[in-house]
């Protein structure tokens, strides 16, 4: 049991010594910030191999008000919050939605964008599922680890397929291996509207909210992110979404 407990005291101190506090972020004079560039408007790889987007802009705020440069790791969907734990990065910023597990493991800003989930499915055919419940009996595909995957995974009687990237995820809607994609609103409006051949049948309002992932822990890291998002909401907020949206 002693052994047990000093290992555990040791991790702690391990931990509260790499943790990314806001002064060493400035010695370092870097912020890392973990993305998932398969999202847009959120996170996107541009025609000139630049990651840009919604949430891009908001991390180069953070680190503009922080007086360093901006760093962004490309990382799977699923690995960003073992990076924020590990200290590879110091924020996540994802188009992440605050659940209570990913709570658990992480410590969440005041949610920066109010979002939902969309129904997509192959124009032209005669499909069109208005609520979760229709989809029962068919092959849905999300993007792991997603809210799209955590929704459609409580409904008995839907096969999910689960893709690393979204995108992989519609070209098996459009090869007919599955029979609707399900993913946040704003990201489905964007990729419908730069490829016809789909269609939203529904959107499920479920409530969501994203926010910028801290290590847990980390208090003056997030208040500073928390302020700062405050003050964004007075301004350019409302450019950014203009800009995006």
């Amino acid at each position: 049991m002693r052994k047990l407990v000093a290992v555990l005291f040791i991790v702690f101190i391990v931990s509260v010594f790499f943790t990314a506090s806001l002064s060493k972020i400035k010695e370092r004079g870097i912020l890392i910030v973990g993305t998932e560039p398969t999202f847009p408007p959120f996170e996107f790889v541009d025609q000139n191999n630049n990651i840009v987007g919604f949430d891009i802009d908001i991390a180069k705020k953070v680190a503009s008000e922080l007086g360093v440069e901006l760093k962004i790791l490309n990382l799977p969907f699923d690995s960003l919050i073992p990076a924020i734990m590990s200290d590879k990065i110091d924020l996540i910023i994802a188009g992440m939605t605050i659940t209570n597990k990913r709570a658990k493991v992480i410590d969440f800003s005041i949610p920066y964008f109010n979002a939902n989930q969309s129904i997509v499915v192959r124009k032209g055919e005669n499909f069109s599922p208005k609520s979760l419940e229709d989809l029962k009996g068919k092959k849905v595909a999300v993007q792991l680890g997603t809210t799209g995957d955590l929704v459609v995974s409580k409904i008995k009687g839907i096969k999910v397929t689960r893709f690393q990237k979204f995108t992989d995820a519609f070209l098996e809607l459009q090869n007919k291996r599955v029979d609707a994609v399900v993913l946040d609103e704003a990201v489905a409006n964007a990729y419908v509207k730069k490829f016809q051949k789909f269609l939203i049948s529904s959107v499920i309002d479920t409530g969501e909210k994203y926010g910028i992932g801290v290590k847990k822990g980390n208090k003056e890291l997030l208040d500073f992110v928390n302020s700062v998002i405050s003050n964004m909401f007075k301004s350019p907020y409302d450019i950014l979404v203009e800009k995006w949206f």
